[in-house]
């Protein structure tokens, strides 16, 4: 399978203590960049999130977002968390110790704190435990996500070796009319010139012209390039790097074309070739 690297999917439960959601959005990037956005009573959860994440995602700027929504009933009210008045009172010790001066946190100070209050569920396993699957839930949603918008990416670049494929086999033909062209124009500027055909200098520039414009080696690389590009892409996997990198032998075999154009129409050519070359590198930075 062919992924993009844009993806989005969020996941959600009810809990006894309130609602939980897990949100993933991504966009392309060089490499892995996530970011977490956790409450404060999940911070322990950071890195066993960073490695399920890790696990299933190369590339892309991934941001994972969770919210913890504490409900607060009279069959389950908030509490105070002892472990944030701890800090709280050891932070208390330690400024005043350096500043005797500084004011003192006031009771709704303490409690607008973040984490000073917490839901039953805030530090219970049942929390964790659903969080864990709710981002593997989410996990799933985000790579078949992924995997929908990686397979328009490989359609996509498919239809453009398509057009490519064509107007390349396009092109070998017109070099002998190009070269027989540039003889009957070469005798005619003799003929002017010096009132005679000199064969010989004239097979001379022909000889030399043929070389200057064959694009044998260039359309058979072209060729080849364009069947390591389906070849990829039918293998498919972290493919976005490999793509990548022929869309540039690609284009240098396309420019390289150009610069030979024996005729307006192979130009014309050329240039349509490096149109959809071009079409082609702008979507492959969204692969992984």
């Amino acid at each position: 399978m062919i992924y993009s690297m844009t993806g989005y999917a969020t996941a959600a439960a009810e809990l006894d203590g309130g609602s939980l959601s897990v949100e993933l959005r991504s966009v392309n990037h060089r490499y892995l960049d996530l970011q977490l956005r956790l409450p404060d009573e999940l911070r322990g959860q950071e890195a066993a999130l960073r490695e399920a994440i890790s696990a299933q995602i190369s590339r892309g700027k991934v941001e994972c977002r969770v919210n913890h929504t504490p409900r607060q009933t009279a069959q389950h009210p908030a509490r105070l968390n002892p472990e944030v008045l701890r800090q709280l009172a050891q932070w208390r010790a330690q400024i005043r110790a350096v500043l005797p001066e500084a004011g003192e946190l006031s009771v709704i100070d303490v409690l607008r704190w973040n984490g000073a209050l917490e839901s039953p569920d805030t530090d219970g396993d049942r929390l964790r435990a659903t969080l864990q699957s709710l981002l593997q839930q989410g996990l799933q949603e985000f790579s078949a996500a992924r995997q929908r918008e990686g397979e328009k990416l490989a359609d996509f670049l498919r239809q453009r070796v398509a057009q490519i494929e064509s107007l390349r086999a396009g092109v070998a033909p017109r070099i002998p009319g190009a070269i027989a062209a540039y003889e009957e124009k070469l005798r005619q500027r003799l003929q002017e010139a010096l009132g005679s055909n000199d064969d010989e200098r004239v097979r001379q520039e022909i000889t030399l012209y043929a070389s200057k414009i064959d694009v044998d080696e260039e359309l058979s690389r072209l060729s080849a390039h364009l069947a390591e590009v389906r070849r990829t892409l039918e293998k498919g996997g972290r493919t976005g790097k490999r793509l990548d990198f022929l869309m540039q032998e690609l284009h240098r075999e396309a420019n390289t074309l150009g610069a030979k154009s024996a005729d307006a129409e192979v130009a014309q050519c050329a240039m349509e070739i490096k149109l959809l070359i071009e079409q082609m590198r702008e979507q492959v930075q969204n692969i992984e």
